[in-house]
């Protein structure tokens, strides 16, 4: 007899999310225990550092979970409303709205609000139980073991399912033992190292393309953020969320090309010095902040693990790889995710069938809602990276007009297919390149959706599914590669 129905390992976002979720469509029915490596105070916080995450979300993926599982979000967990994401090119001329109206999160206060409407429908939690491994039973997951760091004991649950909430770097994933379709391993180009602070400050000069409080603001540079981007995200009229990530392969290489030797927390102090509207800006000692209000921390940006599922273990959020590969945001992807496994959670135990065969479900579900687009958007984003500044200024400026934009972040890549027919006179090679990339990143994606829409009904078919998609996954990127060279 099994300890628990279900054991969800990670007490963050996705965690607590996915908990409510599987109580919801379970009618309250099941048994389910959250273990959390933080101390109760600090639920789901995922490094010493704190909640480190540009602390966005969008209106959509907020109001999914509500429709769907009675979930809403108020004050004070949402603590600045925006009216959608704003993307200035490196020579700031060209500015793209995208993503609609949103939220800004405040992630201390967050989760404990979240755990605590868990204990009210009668969730379980465990704290400061660090995690090492699953339990098994041949090729079923059928618990987790660890430490409790409180006694120094080993820790042991058992259960009928176990939810791997336990973030990007999730020991769980990495030492499964009972499947070869769930990839392990993430490939180091697809980790973003990011950094923030949260502050107040007295305004400067009034500058939109600096500071807006009604827009999350991208600034796109290779020099400020090689490989990934800058932000200045509203809180309050003198309160923001400010920071970056960038790809480590391509800081070595944008610092050999400065003469430079910069990290993360070089590249955040003089992105925050250089803001003109943010003056004398002080770290935030609000009681919500205080344990949050700077830090560093790795994010996915990739399409999401190619299988989410195996024998008994099911992955979601981080763990899972989710975030947008286009803009590192892992909160949507995450509500999405944890609302939908519940319902497949409910109906895996209901049939008395939590193998692989009967968790499948759960891959198909995501794919539908979500993850059809993701591959697309980790080429495109693999394209952006190899662009000079003035390639990326050049082509926002002349290729990507609003309603590209919101098809690209829909996984609808805009068709590009027409470009230098039009009537667009593309001169020099710099412009043809950026041209050429869009296109066949275009035509790229059109394909990954079809695919990711033919994903196998069952294990059996996925061998030779996601053999075709790494084929062609792996030329796309090797192409996109020489565009930047």
């Amino acid at each position: 007899m099994a300890d628990y129905d279900v054991i969800v390992a990670g007490g963050g976002l996705a965690g607590t999310i996915t908990a409510q979720s599987i109580s919801y469509y379970s009618n309250q029915n099941l048994k389910i225990l959250v273990a959390d490596r933080n101390p109760e105070f600090l639920p789901g916080r995922k490094s010493l550092a704190g909640w480190v995450c540009g602390d966005a979300c969008s209106k959509e993926a907020v109001d999914f979970m509500a429709s769907k599982i009675k979930v809403g979000w108020t004050r004070p967990e949402i603590e600045h409303d925006v009216k959608g994401v704003m993307a200035f090119s490196p020579d700031k001329e060209t500015a793209i709205p995208f993503d609609g109206d949103g939220y800004m999160l405040n992630r201390q206060k967050l989760p404990e609000i979240q755990n605590e409407r868990c204990r009210k429908i009668g969730i379980e939690f465990v704290y400061e139980v660090n995690l090492t491994g699953l339990v098994y039973e041949g090729q079923q997951a059928v618990g987790v073991q660890g430490i409790d760091n409180k006694t120094k004991q080993p820790f042991k649950k058992t259960a009928k399912i176990v939810i791997d909430a336990t973030g990007v770097t999730s020991m769980l994933r990495n030492g499964l033992k009972n499947s070869t379709k769930v990839e392990k391993r993430i490939d180091r180009r697809d980790l973003e190292s990011t950094g923030r602070y949260i502050m107040y400050f007295e305004p400067g000069q009034k500058d939109l393309t600096e500071f807006d409080p009604d827009y999350c603001i991208i600034h796109l540079d290779q020099d400020i953020a090689p490989g990934g981007y800058g932000w200045v995200f509203p809180k309050a009229e003198n309160k923001v969320n400010i920071g970056l990530g960038i790809e480590k392969s391509l800081l070595e290489r944008r610092n050999q090309r400065l003469d430079k030797k910069d990290n993360v927390e070089s590249l955040m102090k003089e992105y925050l010095e250089r803001n003109t509207v943010i003056k004398s800006p002080k770290l935030s000692e609000d009681p919500e902040d205080i344990n949050n209000n700077s830090g560093i921390f790795q994010v996915s940006v990739r399409r999401q693990n190619d299988c989410m599922v195996s024998g008994g273990y099911m992955l979601v959020g981080d763990s899972a790889w989710m975030p947008k590969p286009i803009d590192a945001g892992g909160i949507g992807p995450a509500l999405i995710a944890g609302t939908i496994l519940g319902k497949n959670v409910a109906q895996a135990i209901e049939a008395n069938d939590v193998s692989e065969t009967g968790l499948w479900q759960y891959n198909l579900d995501f794919i539908e809602e979500y993850g059809y687009k993701t591959a697309g958007l980790e080429l495109f984003r693999r394209l952006v990276q190899q662009m000079t500044n003035e390639q990326i200024s050049y082509g926002m400026k002349h290729f990507l007009g609003n309603l590209d934009v919101e098809s690209i972040s829909k996984g609808e890549h805009p068709d590009f297919s027409g470009l230098g027919k039009l009537g667009m006179i593309i001169r020099g090679a710099m412009n043809k390149t950026v041209a050429d990339g869009l296109r066949f990143t275009s035509k790229e994606n059109q394909w990954l959706v079809e695919h990711y829409n033919n994903y196998p009904k069952n294990p059996a078919g996925f061998d030779e599914w996601n053999k075709t998609l790494h084929q062609r996954m792996d030329a796309a990127f090797e192409k996109v590669e020489a565009f930047g060279k």
